[in-house]
């Protein structure tokens, strides 16, 4: 197992990579770059001095979080055989520069959603929540201003600022979709660039949808054991994986988190894991929370061992954390709480191991 950290470079974040090399057990950062609209070729020279960087911090550049699908791909267009074009020049680039796993998702229009950004939580931090009766009330004006609003001058992942004039339409347009069609146009992607994701010694790893259930009339894609079956089987590479996001699919109480653990991640098929914790207030009102098991509905320490015991060896990265100790940061991603997350998740760890001697 290898312990990560997201990270946005080019002055879009918080957190520096001194801070992030200062983390025990750390040994790399998921970054990505945010100002490159999706759809486009990452440069190379780009990827390279970013990849130095990272290195010159005394880090490792093995994951990417994300390359972004473009929404013609996702919708099935005659103008996606061109992006997926791109998109392998890509992988291309980045295997070139050592990376090793991709993180991405097929969640149509928008990758997540919350309804509140900062809730007051009873210890005086703040976390990000979601109340599905205000978000199903929401105008999709609406929805962009709320999100916008709550992040400090830096991108909020998946809410790139370039995707908000087409939202509109594209929503339009899922609507006249149905699910069978939505897999059909994964089927094309997967089988398109899973040959060089198995010559460039890639893992990709699909992100859950975020809320899991159906939201704005869209399409849901991987938000249960049974649709990350179906996802897995569209193209039966081992490069086809899954990012295990603990707190997307958590936010289903009827998900069983530590069992799709064990189930995937003995498939060989679970190259990322994103580990957090949230609290329901209701069967489908949540609120993140700190990391440990006592702070909010998931069991951290049966999801780490269900992991370790059927031979997970891929990244790990803290997820979402809380806003502590005054810290202005980007929502769920500043350096404290995911710190003290980083350093819980490596005790669960080091205590499985030590426990199965």
């Amino acid at each position: 197992m290898k312990m990560v950290f997201r990270w946005w470079p080019h002055g879009d974040d918080t957190v520096t990579l001194e801070q992030i090399r200062q983390i025990p057990g750390v040994s790399g950062v998921a970054t990505m770059f945010s100002d490159i609209p999706a759809g486009e070729v990452w440069p190379k020279e780009t990827i390279f001095a970013l990849r130095d960087q990272v290195h010159a911090a005394g880090l490792e550049m093995e994951v990417i979080e994300s390359v972004n699908i473009h929404e013609d791909i996702k919708k099935g267009l005659s103008s996606r055989d061109e992006y997926i074009s791109n998109y392998i020049t890509t992988m291309k680039y980045l295997h070139e520069a050592g990376v090793k796993c991709i993180c991405y998702n097929f969640m149509p229009v928008m990758d997540w959603f919350r309804s509140q950004l900062e809730l007051p939580l009873e210890d005086g931090s703040f976390a990000m929540a979601y109340d599905h009766s205000y978000a199903s009330g929401l105008s999709l004006d609406r929805i962009i201003t709320s999100m916008m609003d709550g992040s400090p001058d830096m991108t909020l992942p998946g809410w790139e600022p370039e995707r908000f004039p087409a939202m509109a339409k594209d929503v339009e347009f899922y609507h006249g979709i149905s699910s069978e069609e939505y897999f059909r146009n994964i089927t094309y992607f997967l089988d398109a660039v899973m040959p060089y994701a198995e010559e460039y010694d890639l893992d990709f790893g699909v992100h859950p949808d975020d809320p899991p259930w159906p939201l704005f009339g869209l399409p849901k894609v991987v938000c249960s054991a049974e649709s990350i079956r179906k996802y897995l089987a569209l193209n039966n590479s081992k490069r086809n994986g899954l990012t295990l996001c603990t707190g997307s699919l958590g936010a289903n109480p009827e998900n069983d988190i530590p069992a799709m653990a064990k189930e995937f991640a003995s498939m060989g098929r679970v190259p990322f894991v994103h580990l957090r914790n949230i609290k329901h207030t209701s069967e489908k009102d949540f609120h993140e929370s700190a990391h440990l098991s006592t702070e909010g509905d998931l069991d951290m320490y049966a999801i780490v061992a269900a992991l370790q015991e059927n031979g997970f060896d891929g990244y790990i990265r803290p997820d979402h954390g809380r806003r502590i100790w005054s810290e202005g940061s980007r929502p769920g991603y500043g350096l404290y709480d995911r710190a003290l997350g980083a350093c819980y998740i490596q005790g669960l760890w080091e205590a499985v191991e030590k426990s199965r001697r």
